[in-house]
């Protein structure tokens, strides 16, 4: 089998990132009548190549197919003078679960960090995605914290 290949995202990957980006969405239940509108996909999208912003994106591929995508961000703490990094979004698909696409990616985000001189990498993930967690219980540690939010 070859080797999973980490690479950062190129303006022509479009057509093969957004199916993932769909999937990701879906996971978390943006699909259908819930799905994000076309604005935010795109916007986004451009954001990976814009230089004035923070946000970056990876995908994951074996043979020329893409099986995983890895969105991350760099921003200001009041807890250190470095930018921290927060991997927004991680998703591979289902059937490249289990074959070290998602730890490829999240290496690949650690390694991005410690050149750009962040102390850490961080990400939240739901509380039912307990595949997800068996990868994350061996690549990082539990926090302790708990989100909030409130929608506006």
């Amino acid at each position: 089998m070859a080797p999973v290949v980490v690479r950062d995202i190129a303006v022509g990957d479009f057509d093969a990132w957004k199916p993932l980006w769909d999937g990701y969405n879906a996971f978390y239940g943006r699909s259908g009548e819930t799905a994000l509108p076309e604005a935010i996909t795109h916007t986004t999208w451009a954001r990976f190549f814009d230089a004035d912003e923070p946000v970056h994106a990876l995908v994951a591929e074996r043979d020329g197919q893409m099986l995983g995508l890895a969105h991350y961000l760099f921003h200001r703490s009041t807890t250190s003078v470095n930018n921290s990094c927060y991997l927004q979004d991680l998703f591979t698909v289902e059937a490249a679960r289990g074959l070290g696409v998602g730890r490829a990616l999240i290496e690949a985000v650690y390694e991005r960090a410690q050149q750009a001189g962040s102390p850490r990498v961080y990400w939240q993930t739901h509380e039912t995605n307990v595949t997800a967690m068996r990868l994350y219980d061996k690549v990082a540690d539990k926090s302790g914290f708990v989100v909030y939010r409130k929608l506006l």
